[in-house]
């Protein structure tokens, strides 16, 4: 789009918001919501009941929120994102902290108006994202976490320094220009089809950044990106393919159709979703017995590469500057960078214009990296620019739920068998155990703590994740 009608953009979604908050919060809404304020325990069906409280539940929020400061809301996200896009290009964080300091301000006073009862502000942006999660709880699951990944990352690193060797990628699999777009694409459509996208219901297309939308279940879009860099533009079809699949599953019966409990539960779950796939699947090694020779067909030149080959190349772990790119025992340290400024931030024991230092201190302590450059540090995400704060921890939370998703498909279909399907490119059954277990199920539970307790017997936990780093690194690198 044009740089010069931002501010007309801002403008249009302005009012539309202006127009959403009348429909959502008009005298014809309320008088629905308060007909069935209460008398969810009256309805039949489950999911009619998750429909009458989620309705009730997000009338209450947006009508709390008063017209003009969703307006406000709107225009400043639009500006806020030019502003972010002139910081990245000047590669200055000084252009962007005016906007941002505005932006959280404003985020604080949405928080606290439409969620009035959280512990804390923060709660409430979370809560935007993941239903009943508390920045208590966060601490907790985090803390956890963290104590489990730093020690495994600093074993791989002293065997990294110690054998350099054992983190060198076969000379077939190096990224190059050898790796055609066009090739790349045909083999992710080939893929994607196989794990079981329609594309009857959806397609695939390039663009600069990896993502999911489109109109409802039956019209899912992705896309994707491809560079010289083979391992990138093939884990991010995955990675979409496994959130097209959670989309391409919902309810479409009557009582869920474009109605409150077929709807994502959270972004957490979302994220699961595509983490499964991308990493207790495609970063298996039984995936490669499967991929392998699809690679040799569509790239003869790796027709000397393993499938032991392929997924060691894959999961080499490498503390880096840039989220998107970690892998996957580095990853988690980076989201809880951001979620530590977001609560600080929020909580007013940081200014805007201290997060760069502050996050060069972390990287530093955490990945033992220097940042020299605002665009490999606090610039490099888009989120904040458009307002979504609260909204990080949903991708860690996403792949601890995977790891234990995963773990209890292994319990349901067979440990054994489920791996050796995976071995021979039968996606069938973990699709539809996912399918009937969280895809069409929606938003029927409450939390995502309620979904994990139907099916794996507990609550959101980082154990069955560190569990599965320690022994799939372990044995990685022998440690």
């Amino acid at each position: 789009m044009p740089s010069g009608a931002a501010e007309a953009r801002a403008s249009q979604k302005a009012v539309l918001a202006k127009l959403r908050h009348q429909l959502s919060t008009s005298d014809d809404m309320r008088d629905a919501i308060e007909a069935v304020r209460g008398r969810e325990e009256e309805l039949p069906d489950p999911r009619m009941r998750a429909n009458v409280r989620d309705a009730v539940e997000a009338f209450d929020k947006e009508s709390r929120k008063p017209q003009d400061l969703a307006e406000q809301e709107a225009r400043l996200e639009s500006e806020t994102f030019q502003a972010w896009q002139k910081a990245k290009a000047a590669n200055d964080f000084s252009l962007f902290a005016p906007n941002l300091s505005e932006m959280f301000k404003l985020k604080l006073e949405v928080a606290q108006v439409t969620r009035p009862a959280c512990v804390e502000a923060y709660d409430g942006a979370l809560d935007a994202f993941e239903r009943g999660m508390t920045a208590e709880r966060l601490d907790v699951i985090f803390q956890e976490l963290r104590d489990g990944l730093v020690p495994l990352l600093n074993q791989i690193m002293a065997k990294k320094a110690a054998q350099p060797e054992v983190d060198a990628p076969h000379p077939a699999l190096v990224p190059g220009p050898q790796w055609t777009p066009a090739q790349q694409l045909d083999l992710s459509k080939e893929v994607a089809a196989e794990l079981g996208y329609s594309f009857t219901n959806g397609r695939l297309d390039i663009s600069s950044h990896p993502f999911t939308g489109g109109a409802g279940p039956t019209d899912v879009r992705i896309t994707t990106r491809f560079s010289e860099n083979w391992a990138e533009g093939f884990g991010a079809t995955i990675h979409e393919t496994g959130h097209s699949l959670y989309e391409q599953g919902r309810d479409l019966s009557e009582e869920g159709r474009g109605l409150p409990s077929s709807s994502a539960l959270s972004m957490g779950v979302h994220e699961s979703q595509s983490l499964l796939w991308e990493r207790m699947v495609l970063q298996s090694r039984e995936f490669w017995d499967y991929a392998t020779p699809k690679f040799h067909k569509r790239f003869p030149f790796t027709k000397e590469a393993t499938a032991d080959d392929f997924y060691a190349t894959y999961n080499r772990v490498s503390p880096g500057f840039i989220r998107v790119e970690a892998d996957e025992v580095t990853y988690p340290l980076h989201v809880i960078l951001r979620y530590d400024i977001e609560r600080a931030l929020f909580r007013g024991d940081m200014e805007v214009d201290e997060v760069p230092e502050y996050w060069r201190f972390r990287m530093k302590s955490d990945l033992g990296i220097d940042v020299t450059t605002d665009n490999e540090g606090c610039l490099q995400d888009i989120h904040w620019a458009f307002g979504a704060i609260g909204y990080f921890p949903s991708y860690t939370l996403g792949a601890i739920i995977a790891a234990q998703l995963f773990d209890a498909a292994l319990a349901d279909i067979g440990t054994h068998t489920l791996r050796s399907q995976i071995s021979r490119g039968e996606f069938g059954p973990l699709r539809e155990w996912l399918r009937e277990k969280v895809h069409k199920v929606g938003s029927v539970h409450r939390s995502p703590d309620d979904l994990l307790q139907s099916i794996c017997g507990q609550g959101v936990s980082p154990q069955p994740m560190l569990r599965y780093l320690r022994e799939k690194y372990g044995a990685l690198y022998g440690l």
